[in-house]
C-alpha cells in the first residue's frame, strides 16, 4: 500500500539540530543456522545490552539453492519477537498454534513468541534468489509469556511514502507522519527500508534514549561527521546526549539501508539458544517445557 503522504507532512518537518553521531561500524559474522542456512549474523550477542531491545539480526542472501533450500526446520522460541523481512524469495511458515503463512517478495512475518512455540520456516523455491533479514525483538518481563501470536503483513499493506529521492517503507513505528504495519508500545520500534537516490538525504527523529543502528545492504551511506558505511556493514548510532535524530546521506550509487531503533527495556537478559528470558532460573523453566512437549 503505497499511501500518498500530504505534502506538508514532509515540508514542515524541521530539519535536525543535533544528528547522531556514529559510535562505531560493524562487519557481520559468516554463519549458519537452521539446516545448514548460510547468512550474516550483524547484531551478535555481545551487542545485545547495547542495543537493548534488539537481540539479533541476520541478513542472508544467495543465488544458491544450497544455501538455504533447507531452510529452518521446526524449533523452538520463548520470550521476545521475531521479525522477518523478505526482500525477495518465498518462505513457508507454519507453528504449533496452528499458524501459518507464506512469506514472500517485499513481504514481513511478525511472530511474537510468548510463552513458546514451536514452528518452521522452509522455502517454497528451488532456485532463484532468497534475501531478506530476521530481527529478534525482545519482550519485557511482564509479556514474556503472553500466548503466542503472528502475522503475516503482505508487501503491498506495509505503508510507503516517497520524498526528495528516497522511498520509505515503514514496516514499524512511524516516519514523517506516516504509521508503520506493526507498533509495539513497550518497544516501540522503529523499522524503515529506505531507497536513496544517488546523493540523496533522508532525516529522521528519534527520542534521545532509544538506541539505533543503520545496515546497508546496497551502495554505501555517508553519516555525520564525515563516516562512510559501506555496503554489508552496521553503524550503531551514539546515545548522544540532546541529540534529535539521524541524518543519512546515500553515495554516489543508488543505496539501500534498514533503519533500526527503539526504546531500551533495561532488564536482564539471560539466552539459551532460542530462549530469551531474564534469570538462569526461567532458562531451566523453559528447557523443562520444551523437553516435556509443554509449549503451545
Amino acid at each position: 500500500m503505497s499511501l500518498a503522504t500530504p505534502h506538508h507532512s514532509l515540508a514542515t518537518t524541521q530539519p535536525l539540530l543535533r544528528p547522531r553521531a556514529v559510535e562505531r561500524l560493524v562487519a557481520g559474522q559468516a554463519t549458519s543456522d537452521g539446516a545448514g542456512v548460510k547468512l550474516t549474523r550483524v547484531l551478535t550477542n555481545d551487542l545485545q545490552r547495547r542495543l537493548d531491545p534488539f537481540l539479533m539480526l541476520d541478513a542472508f542472501g544467495s543465488d544458491k539453492a544450497d544455501d538455504y533450500i533447507a531452510g529452518f526446520p521446526d524449533h523452538p522460541h520463548r520470550g521476545f519477537e521475531t521479525v522477518t523481512y523478505m526482500l525477495e524469495g518465498r518462505m513457508r511458515h507454519r507453528d504449533s498454534a496452528g499458524n501459518e503463512g507464506l512469506l514472500g517478495n517485499g513481504g514481513v512475518q511478525w511472530m511474537t513468541a510468548g510463552r513458546g512455540v514451536i514452528h518452521s520456516e522452509l522455502p517454497e523455491q528451488e532456485d532463484g534468489r532468497m534475501e531478506g533479514f530476521q530481527l529478534w525483538l525482545n519482550l519485557p518481563a511482564k509479556d514474556k509469556l503472553c500466548p503466542p501470536w503472528y502475522r503475516d503483513i503482505p508487501s503491498a499493506q506495509i505503508p510507503e511514502f516517497e520524498h526528495a529521492g528516497v522511498t520509505v517503507r515503514v514496516i514499524a513505528g512511524s516516519s514523517h507522519g506516516v504509521a508503520g504495519a506493526m507498533q509495539r508500545e513497550a518497544t516501540a520500534p522503529l523499522y524503515l527500508d529506505l531507497h536513496l537516490a544517488p546523493g540523496a538525504q533522508f532525516e529522521q527523529v528519534l527520542p534521545e534514549g532509544h538506541n539505533a543502528f543503520v545496515y546497508v545492504y546496497r551502495g554505501s551511506l555517508k553519516l555525520e561527521g564525515g563516516c562512510t558505511v559501506p555496503q554489508q556493514r552496521m553503524a550503531i548510532f551514539a546515545n548522544t546526549p540532546r541529540s534529535d535524530g539521524v541524518r543519512l546521506q546515500a553515495g554516489e550509487a543508488p543505496t539501500r539501508a534498514i533503519l533500526i531503533a527503539g526504546r531500551p527495556l533495561k532488564e536482564p537478559i539471560a539466552q539459551y539458544g532460542p530462549f530469551v528470558m531474564n534469570t538462569r532460573e526461567e532458562l531451566m523453566q523453559a528447557v523443562h517445557d520444551f523437553q516435556n512437549g509443554q509449549l503451545a
